[in-house]
């Protein structure tokens, strides 16, 4: 049985509007596109600074943490005050002298002497200063000439390498960006310097150890030890060790430039990781982005999009999910110029009819001849008007189903309610209508008026091929998650080799005596493109009796359930 039309192509149709052409000439007006953004993409070098910041930061946690420094001063704080107690204990032993009336005291030809051997070995000046203040001994005093020896560090005679020289000025450039917080006291060794200028000194004559920190005027470190000198626990004076932070200055020196070398060398690689991750990244994104602009200024001709659902990663789905939706759009403008095609065909037959009739008429002058004239002109006319109205319907169809918002729809009802109006249309002795619900919840999600216009559209079918008192049975029931319905009539059935060929555009086979220009051939059509939007399927069998026969046809629509 034909029946109404449907394209061939399965596509769903779409008319270009004038709106969407100035749409598409704003939007190809806008600037842009992914190779103006230089070496590095935008992505590159936004994932480069932060791994390169997170880097830094750390490196500068561990640069001027001070916990380390701290545990070097107090480690050599806590040495020079052991060397200073056991110079102390010497001095007490082996130069200090009983007189007759009991009285201890120095002894001036050896207490010098003593006092430049203890510290001879080690990087320390030692003074020793008596209980009233005065200077009595001071390493640094040659051969009591009263004048002082200042003692400078030599520079390193080994050459510096140029890696070292390079991290050094590093050093001294981040060490003046981030001055020491810590302020001390700052010390000006003088040659006549008392017991007044040593704070700790003046605490060691109570007779326990203090320690002090300074720094020269150059900001070096000073560490100053005051150990009491004893015998018989009697304090007899102060022995004051000084030692310069030079050797705490370079360890802590090499400790930090052993972490700027592993900074330099862990930068670089964050860097190469950077850039590869970035290129993993970045890469394949400007690639799609680049063919993706392509196809929208439709230069090249057709496009196909890079396929990496390999990665098997977002970048992978990313790529599949506009290879598809360049080939759906693809299909759409095939479909877009099947359409046109296909409306062009279908508008220029009845206007030739129409043209033919209306130069005939003008010519002919027998009345009778004019009437069919007329009648062939009324009726393609009508034919034309019910065209124009099926196009335009199947034209805003695409655009209304994707703006659309889904409600829930009752199945059940939407059925009821055309089998009463149908039965309140018949005359008695007519076509006879049946229902059958099968489940008492038939809800699906969707546009309700859609859904009633293809259950319409089938129904009408039905009516137009099956006899004058032949039953048309209408049933829905659920199959899993499917909510199945179905349109049965009594009429002659589908040609085999028609059972997917009438929902083609255009497609229409009316029945005998059915007046001509009722039906465009766009029901069916529209029908399924309206099922295939809200994600069903719709197709037609025939119905067979006991011996095989064909006994009718049968509409069968498939709608997800909710």
């Amino acid at each position: 049985m034909p029946s109404l039309g449907r394209n061939r192509s399965a596509e769903p149709s779409l008319a270009a509007k004038p709106e969407d052409r100035l749409y598409s000439s704003r939007f190809k007006s806008r600037p842009r596109g992914p190779g103006r953004r230089g070496a590095f993409s935008p992505l590159t070098r936004r994932i480069l600074y932060v791994n390169a910041v997170a880097l830094c930061l750390l490196a500068a946690g561990l640069l001027y943490l001070d916990e380390y420094r701290d545990s070097l001063i107090a480690s050599e704080t806590e040495a020079l005050r052991v060397q200073g107690e056991l110079f102390a204990a010497a001095l007490g032993e082996g130069a200090v002298t009983t007189d007759a009336a009991a009285v201890q005291e120095f002894r001036s030809d050896i207490v010098s002497g003593m006092v430049r051997r203890l510290v001879q070995t080690t990087k320390t000046r030692a003074r020793l200063f008596a209980t009233n203040g005065a200077l009595i001994a001071d390493s640094q005093d040659l051969l009591r000439s009263g004048r002082l020896v200042v003692i400078e560090d030599l520079p390193p005679p080994e050459r510096e390498s140029v890696l070292e020289l390079t991290l050094r000025f590093f050093y001294h450039i981040i060490a003046m960006l981030v001055p020491d917080e810590k302020q001390l006291p700052v010390f000006v060794d003088r040659g006549d310097v008392s017991l007044d200028d040593f704070a700790e000194a003046e605490r060691a004559l109570r007779g326990e150890p203090a320690e002090a920190l300074r720094q020269t005027p150059a900001g070096q470190l000073v560490i100053s030890v005051g150990v009491p000198v004893q015998r018989y626990k009697k304090v007899l004076g102060v022995l004051v060790l000084t030692k310069g932070g030079a050797e705490i200055e370079h360890n802590l020196f090499e400790v930090r430039t052993t972490i700027l070398q592993v900074f330099a060398g862990a930068f670089g690689i964050t860097v190469l990781l950077s850039i590869y991750l970035a290129s993993t990244i970045a890469r394949p994104i400007k690639r799609l982005s680049s063919v993706a602009e392509a196809v929208r200024r439709q230069q090249g001709g057709r496009m196909e999009i890079p396929d990496l659902t390999a990665r098997g990663d977002e970048i992978g789905d990313l790529s599949g999910a506009l290879k598809d939706m360049t080939e759906a759009l693809w299909l759409r403008m095939d479909a877009i110029e099947s359409f046109a095609a296909d409306v062009a065909h279908e508008i220029k037959n009845p206007l030739t009819s129409l043209r033919s009739a209306v130069e005939t008429a003008a010519r002919v002058k027998d009345p009778e001849q004019q009437k069919r004239l007329m009648s062939i002109i009324m009726a393609d006319v009508k034919r034309l008007d019910r065209l124009i109205s099926d196009i335009s319907d199947a034209s805003r169809l695409d655009a209304e189903l994707s703006r659309a918002e889904s409600e829930p729809v009752d199945i059940g009802r939407i059925l009821e309610t055309l089998v009463d109006v149908h039965q309140s249309s018949t005359e008695d002795g007519g076509q006879r209508m049946v229902l059958h619900l099968h489940s008492n919840r038939l809800m699906v999600s969707g546009m309700e008026g859609r859904i009633v216009q293809v259950l319409r559209n089938l129904i009408g079918n039905a009516i137009s091929f099956s006899p004058p008192d032949g039953v048309i049975e209408l049933s829905a029931r659920m199959e899993g998650s499917e909510i199945v319905i179905l349109i049965e009539d009594d009429g002659p059935g589908i040609p085999e080799n028609k059972l997917t060929g009438i929902f083609d555009r255009f497609y229409s086979d009316r029945p005998e005596g059915e007046d001509f220009g009722n039906h465009s051939g766009l029901g069916l059509s529209i029908s399924r493109q309206i099922v295939e939007a809200h994600g069903g399927r719709i197709y037609a069998e025939n119905r067979r009796n006991e011996e095989g026969a064909t006994s009718g046809a049968r509409f069968v629509v498939r709608l997800p359930a909710i």
